[in-house]
């Protein structure tokens, strides 16, 4: 049981991970050292869909820590 949620940990965090660099793809280099960028927009289509899925993923991931924890 401990190795299959291991596991699964494992395969969430890689997920969580490409779609947090993906989401970063059209910032630019100024966004991510503290740069602003007065241009605010809506989230659509695939945009969208990718923001949600990393919430999603986050979320389970901290669900399977939290069982983790309570496992071992």
């Amino acid at each position: 049981m401990k190795n299959t949620l291991y596991i699964l940990q494992i395969v969430i965090s890689v997920l969580l991970i490409g779609a947090i660099l993906i989401q970063q793809k059209g910032t630019g280099l100024g966004a991510g050292f503290g740069g602003t960028s007065t241009v605010y927009r809506t989230k659509r289509g695939a945009e969208k869909t990718i923001f949600y899925a990393t919430i999603v993923l986050s979320v389970l991931f901290l669900l399977s820590a939290i069982v983790s924890f309570f496992l071992s």
